[in-house]
């Protein structure tokens, strides 16, 4: 039977799979703000883009530290399950650009065809940038098992942070 943490995480990892948006808290300049965007994963990582000029993207500038969740919206408490996590967004350039690309384009095919996609959204993606949010702690909610029940995953199931200068 595997450990108790490595089944959290094939759940952990088989929720994040089947879901599409994650909604981040950030804080800059102008206080507290949450967004939500489409995310693609990559293990426990998630790679999302943005417009370089918008409120949570100026936050992440500013500090890279970040909440956020993902969930369905549940009409029966004893179904919400979900995701919270706390960790680093970071700004990707280069080859981990590409690499955000590839992950998304997996998963998001329009994005992955630019070619085939319609000229608007190839234009749009022109312009956006690519960012990593690596976890540093997260849990796994299923109020099936309890109202209220919650897993933490351990952080050292996760990688490390990167450097911010990726």
């Amino acid at each position: 039977m595997p450990p108790p943490d490595s089944a959290l995480k094939s759940q952990v990892l088989a929720y994040l799979k089947n879901h599409h948006v994650v909604t981040l808290a950030t804080h800059g300049p102008q206080g507290l703000w949450a967004a939500a965007v489409f995310y693609a994963s990559d293990g426990l990582n998630l790679y999302f883009l943005s417009s370089p000029g918008s409120r949570h993207s100026m936050n992440i500038a500013a500090n890279a530290r970040i909440a956020a969740t993902i969930q369905e919206d549940y009409k029966a408490w004893p179904d919400i399950k979900g995701i919270q996590l706390e960790g680093e967004a970071v700004r990707l350039e280069g080859a981990a650009r590409a690499t955000a690309l590839a992950c998304y384009g997996a998963k998001f095919p329009l994005i992955g065809n630019l070619a085939q996609a319609p000229l608007e959204i190839a234009k749009a993606m022109s312009k956006v940038a690519w960012y990593k949010l690596v976890p540093e702690a997260m849990h796994f909610i299923d109020n099936a098992q309890g109202f209220g029940h919650r897993e933490s995953l351990p952080c050292d199931l996760i990688p490390p942070p990167f450097p911010s200068s990726v």
